[in-house]
């Protein structure tokens, strides 16, 4: 059977996509045909105009679902919401997350709290929601975004480490469980992204984050999107229970 990156007739939800990982992914599917809902939590004259940037550029449907992946009744509206719009979705990317850095000794219960219930918890809530859809069709593709950090640890990061641990951890058992059901779960495992928030966490540590890179540069948002556009597509349709890096050989 021929497969293709075409991604035309299918509906696809990013979370967290109004800038950074999410938004460079949201272009990329979009670019590929297909119909795209984004996700933001805050700013939703943002997340309209986002919607309004990609159907003027792409030419397809999008829409925006204002939503905190922290909260589950949040989380469950949104997939209501797409089964009213739509009746189906067919890809997920799970890709809204938060980052507090903080040294051992001088982390607050609610950074834990809050660090958990969006990184990891909203992590299961959005996959149970969206397998729910798929199941009723044919199947899909579910793609979290973890970390490398969640792979390799970095001080000051422990939080932040141990909820993208855990996404590893929740990838592989879904894959395991939903793989008959033929919606197939992996995970893209990001190094060092060139964004606005690592730029603003990192000015004086650029230079040396670069140097600690083997292919000598700081990864774009485009090389995450790439990745995941794979994994969205028919040409990854035997693929599951994976976790891909995408980090320039920072790990190696």
């Amino acid at each position: 059977m021929a497969s293709s990156l075409t991604l035309e007739g299918k509906t696809a939800f990013v979370t967290g996509s109004t800038r950074g990982i999410g938004w460079a992914t949201a272009c990329t599917l979009a670019a590929h045909k297909a119909t795209v809902v984004l996700n933001g939590h805050s700013d939703e004259d943002l997340l309209q105009d986002r919607a309004a940037k990609i159907k003027a550029k792409y030419g397809v449907e999008s829409f925006g679902i204002l939503a905190d992946a922290g909260d589950p009744d949040q989380v469950k509206s949104c997939y209501q919401k797409i089964f009213k719009r739509y009746g189906k979705l067919d890809v997920l990317v799970n890709n809204a997350g938060i980052l507090d850095d903080r040294l051992l000794g001088m982390i607050p219960d609610q950074s834990i709290d809050r660090t958990f219930a969006v990184n990891t918890a909203g992590y299961i809530h959005h996959l149970q929601g969206a397998a729910r859809l798929m199941a009723r069709n044919d199947g899909g593709s579910i793609i979290n975004i973890t970390s490398i950090i969640g792979i390799k640890g970095n001080a000051g990061q422990v939080v932040y480490a141990a909820s993208k641990a855990a996404v590893v951890g929740l990838t592989l058992s879904a894959a395991k469980e939903l793989a008959e059901k033929n919606i197939r779960v992996n995970a893209v495992a990001p190094g060092v992204i060139e964004t606005d928030t690592m730029k603003q966490l990192y000015p004086e540590k650029l230079e040396s984050l670069v140097e600690s890179i083997k292919m000598g540069r700081l990864g774009k948002p485009e090389d995450v999107a790439d990745v995941v556009l794979f994994l969205a597509s028919s040409l990854s349709r035997y693929v599951t229970g994976q976790i891909i890096g995408v980090d320039g050989g920072w790990i190696l």
